[in-house]
C-alpha cells in the first residue's frame, strides 16, 4: 500500500476545512438564536397591547372625578390585591424606601421592626389595595396630610404581571430614556415616559392587556434594551438601573 506525506497544501486546505466546519457551526446557532428572538418578538407583539385609557370617546383627565381616575389606576397598575408597599423616609438620615402597609406597624408589643422583617412577622396586617389607598396615592396625602406613596408588588401568585417598567437614572438617562422609546416605537410597542420623583430619572412603562408570564415580560425588557444598544453603539446605558418585574416592589403614578 502507498504511503503519502501530507503536503503544505494539504496541511493548509485541512485547516482551512476544519475554520469553515466552525464557522458553519457557529451560523447555525446563532441563526437559531435569531429565531428563537424572533418568536419571542412575535409573542410579544401579539400580547403588548396597551390597556384602554379611556383617550377615546369618554376621556380620563386630571377633571375626570376621582371615580373614574380611580378605575383607570385600577385597570393600568395591577399587581398583588392583597398587599402593598408605602413609602417611607426617614429625615434625620435621608435614607427612603418602601415597605409593605401594616396596620400592626409600630404598635407596641406587637410590630418588632427592624429586628424581625415583615415578611416573616406573625403579626402581619396587611390590608388589601382599596379605593381609599388609591385615593389617597393620587392625592398625595393620607387622613393627617401627612405624605403617602404607594407602591405596587407586580408578581401575581402564578408568576404574571401586568406591565413592564424600565427605570432611567442618573448619567444620560434622557437620552437614553428616549432612546428606549423610539426601540419600542419600531417595534410597535406602545410605551408610556414617565419622569421620576427626583426629577433625575425616568420610568418607561408598558402595559399588557392581559397578565403574561413574567419570564416573557422580562425576555421583551432584555430584548428592547439590547435593540437599543445595537442601533445606538455611543449608549452605554450608565443611567438604566433595573427593570420590573426583576424585583417585587415599583413606585406606580403618581398624583393627577
Amino acid at each position: 500500500m502507498p504511503i503519502f506525506s501530507m503536503t503544505q497544501p494539504d496541511a493548509r486546505i485541512s485547516e482551512l476545512t476544519a475554520r469553515l466546519t466552525a464557522l458553519e457551526r457557529e451560523r447555525a446557532e446563532i441563526v437559531a438564536k435569531i429565531n428563537a428572538l424572533r418568536s419571542v418578538q412575535n409573542e410579544r407583539t401579539a400580547a403588548v397591547k396597551v390597556v384602554p385609557s379611556g383617550r377615546t370617546g369618554d376621556p380620563t383627565d386630571r377633571h375626570s372625578p376621582i371615580e373614574k381616575k380611580i378605575a383607570l389606576f385600577r385597570r393600568v397598575f395591577r399587581g398583588r390585591p392583597d398587599v402593598f408597599p408605602i413609602r417611607w423616609e426617614n429625615r434625620t438620615t435621608g435614607r427612603s424606601g418602601y415597605a409593605p402597609a401594616c396596620a400592626n406597624e409600630w404598635q407596641r408589643g406587637i410590630c418588632e421592626k427592624p429586628k424581625v422583617k415583615c415578611s416573616v412577622c406573625p403579626n402581619q396586617a396587611f390590608p388589601a389595595v382599596d379605593d381609599l389607598s388609591i385615593e389617597r396615592h393620587l392625592r398625595g396625602t393620607d387622613a393627617n396630610g401627612a405624605p403617602f406613596v404607594m407602591g405596587v408588588y407586580p408578581m401575581l401568585a402564578d408568576n404574571t404581571c401586568s406591565f413592564l417598567a424600565a427605570d432611567f437614572d442618573e448619567g444620560e438617562w434622557q437620552r437614553d430614556a428616549f432612546a428606549f422609546r423610539d426601540a419600542c416605537v419600531r417595534h410597535g410597542i406602545p410605551v408610556a415616559i414617565e419622569r421620576s420623583r427626583s426629577g433625575n430619572g425616568a420610568h418607561a412603562w408598558i402595559f399588557f392587556e392581559e397578565p403574561i408570564p413574567a419570564a416573557t415580560a422580562r425576555r421583551l425588557g432584555a430584548f428592547l434594551i439590547t435593540d437599543t444598544m445595537e442601533r445606538v453603539p455611543d449608549i452605554g446605558f450608565g443611567s438604566y438601573e433595573r427593570s420590573v418585574p426583576s424585583i417585587q416592589c415599583q413606585q406606580v403614578g403618581s398624583a393627577t
